[in-house]
């Protein structure tokens, strides 16, 4: 029998958020669930890291400066780590699992299966399906980027003479040059956010037998901080500017372990 949850009243719960997270764990029980999701991105990082040819060796890490460390270093963008799907894939189930585990070891064992239906839903719901589409987007753009900025209108600075005019409209054509962009990480990262709650929910209808009947309101793309840091930084894979923003995004990765950790049952 499917058990359905009415909208108004899983709404009107003063613990809901956004990811699903109803909870009255304390401070100390919340810094242990962050500690281990924490915990959880570490030995990923340092996998990547490795790959991309830097130092594990502590005495060596501490001879180096902070910026050129592997998490902080972002320019040049060939030398320093990149986030695209299976990175972030992987940044992400290492820190759901590590809150995972935290949250089991300060929480009732009566919580468990509300972690396990919050894994479900931050994994595909708010972090693969978004991932995959923004990263389909990013290649789908990637192909006609260059017609599409061509075809975006530009002043022609030659025949402005007033200098103040002249960096007004340079300013203006580098910022319709940047728009389309950002057109595409919003619709892709829109329709990611959309079906990815979608799929969550009805797979963890036919999983446990618990129906959410809730429809995504604006407020709900406030959590998506860590959604919005992959999508921009995937959508401008080659520039500096989306590289400094990947150093974000580990994090970012840090809130889906740390909402599936301190995930309770409905009261």
């Amino acid at each position: 029998m499917i058990t359905r949850v009415n909208s108004y009243n899983l709404n009107n719960q003063p613990n809901f958020t956004a990811h699903g997270a109803q909870t009255d764990m304390n401070k100390k029980q919340k810094a242990v669930v962050l500690g281990s999701a924490i915990a959880g991105t570490a030995p990923v990082l340092a996998l990547l890291a490795h790959k991309k040819g830097f130092s594990l060796n502590p005495k060596q890490i501490f001879k180096t400066p902070i910026k050129d460390w592997a998490i902080f270093k972002y320019k040049p963008v060939n030398e320093s780590i990149q986030y695209h799907e299976k990175e972030i894939l992987g940044v992400a189930a290492g820190s759901v699992a590590g809150g995972f585990i935290g949250g089991c070891l300060v929480d009732k064992k009566e919580n468990r299966k509300a972690k396990q239906r919050e894994i479900l839903s931050q994994m595909v719901g708010n972090i693969a399906v978004p991932v995959f589409l923004v990263g389909q987007g990013a290649r789908l753009y990637g192909k006609y980027e260059n017609r599409i900025e061509n075809a975006v209108p530009q002043f022609n600075l030659n025949k402005i003479a007033n200098n103040t005019l002249k960096k007004m409209a340079n300013f203006t054509n580098k910022f319709m040059k940047v728009l389309p962009n950002a057109a595409c990480t919003v619709a892709f990262l829109g329709v990611g956010i959309y079906v990815g709650n979608k799929v969550s929910n009805f797979i963890n209808e036919k999983l446990y037998k618990k129906e959410v009947d809730r429809e995504i309101r604006a407020t709900d793309f406030a959590p998506h901080f860590d959604d919005l840091c992959m999508a921009i930084s995937m959508m401008n894979k080659s520039s500096s500017v989306g590289s400094l923003l990947g150093r974000f995004i580990p994090v970012a990765l840090l809130v889906p372990g740390y909402q599936t950790g301190i995930t309770q049952e409905d009261k």
